[in-house]
């Protein structure tokens, strides 16, 4: 992970099992630095001047017919894949500062030198270098970036470059063979290849951050994979790798962000240097039976409120950790990615009614989303 930072869960995680550290997959050498939680949603630019970059991101419609195995794959995937190197400067206890090597992967997403990675590849990094499977290297010109989402672009100055086919991640299915291509270790471009092992996965970081819609593999993932990509057997990337879970005892649970997810939040990088979404702030989790015996719930599905920002939406309306989300708008949730896509799928301005269950009571109360704060 870079830095080292772990990030544990403080409550028990969608992977209903306490105490698992989820490692954000990119490597580095610097020292453990403390756990530091995110503040409200945001965006930033790790450029004085974001700019705008006019293109519209093509995402294949349906999907390609298979190749005939891993090594067609890997021919197709492999020069589309970029190693990431940078440097992070670091704050002593003392107040100086420290410089370390980091590595993480990459994809490229336009021939005109845009490549995708995570937000965490890149974040606090400085002299970054992006270096191509054929052993071209480019300096990067600009980094835009969305840390809630924990997604990035960067800019090179380079044309004709071998673009990925981006492909609809909606058609993935339990038990489907992908492979995951990336910067393993900071030891140049590897590959592993597994299966889909779920779909619709949340992970909890921080108290203010879960990531919502991932797709588990079992596919191996090793820091410094952080931004490669994981493909379907067209060769299609469907996800984007960015984290596992690192415990003792715990094999084969890796998760990319879905491309269906990302590609929204993509191309508002592009359009405008930042991710206007709609929000009401408040984290949430699947309740199954596990989370409802480990946290007393009254009921065995739903969507618990795990967090909620102090003088968000949902602080305003009521809501309270503890609270157990059973319907949006009239439609059942049972999920947090479908609570969370209720309200991503909103308007900002909109009036959200949400009905919930505290204890043995139900009641309704109206959220209104509003735009994450922007930089």
């Amino acid at each position: 992970m870079k830095k080292n930072i772990f990030r544990a869960a403080s409550r028990l995680s969608l992977l209903a099992v306490i105490g698992l550290a989820v490692l954000l997959a990119a490597c580095s050498s610097a020292p453990a630095t403390p756990i530091v939680s995110i503040p409200n949603p945001t965006t930033k630019t790790i450029a004085s001047n974001p700019g705008t970059t006019a293109v519209a991101i093509s995402v294949q419609q349906g999907t390609a017919a298979p190749l005939p195995d891993i090594v067609s794959v890997v021919e197709k995937v492999k020069p589309c894949v970029v190693a990431i190197d940078d440097q992070i400067i670091s704050t002593t206890r003392r107040g100086g500062t420290t410089t370390a090597a980091a590595a993480g992967s990459g994809w490229i997403m336009d021939p005109n030198g845009l490549i995708v990675t995570n937000d965490h590849v890149v974040s606090g990094a400085q002299n970054i270098v992006v270096s191509l499977d054929d052993g071209r290297i480019f300096p990067a010109v600009k980094v835009t970036s969305d840390p809630i989402n924990d997604l990035a672009v960067i800019k090179v100055n380079a044309t004709g470059l071998p673009a990925a086919t981006i492909g609809d991640s909606s058609k993935a299915q339990v038990g489907m063979q992908v492979v995951a291509i990336g910067n393993a270790l900071g030891e140049g471009i590897r590959v592993t290849a597994g299966i889909i092992s779920n779909l619709g996965t949340s992970i909890t970081l921080s108290a203010t951050q879960t990531l919502y819609n991932l797709i588990e593999t079992d596919a191996a993932i090793n820091p410094g994979n952080s931004g490669g990509v994981l493909v379907n057997m067209s060769g299609e990337v469907i996800g984007i790798v960015n984290a596992k879970v690192s415990a003792s005892g715990v094999e084969g649970m890796g998760y990319a962000i879905s491309t269906n997810t990302a590609v929204p939040i993509l191309q508002q990088l592009l359009n405008q240097g930042y991710v206007v979404q709609p929000w009401i702030g408040a984290v949430f989790q699947t309740v199954d039976p596990g989370v409802a015996l480990v946290n007393s719930l009254p009921v065995q599905k739903g969507v618990l409120i795990v967090d909620v920002s102090p003088n968000s939406p949902a602080s305003n309306a009521g809501l309270q950790p503890g609270d157990v989300i059973l319907t949006i708008d009239g439609k059942g949730v049972t999920s947090a990615s479908e609570a969370a896509a209720a309200v991503s799928g909103s308007q900002i301005g909109q009036k959200l009614q949400i009905a919930y269950q505290r204890g043995n009571s139900k009641s309704t109360v109206e959220v209104t989303t509003v735009k994450n704060p922007t930089p």
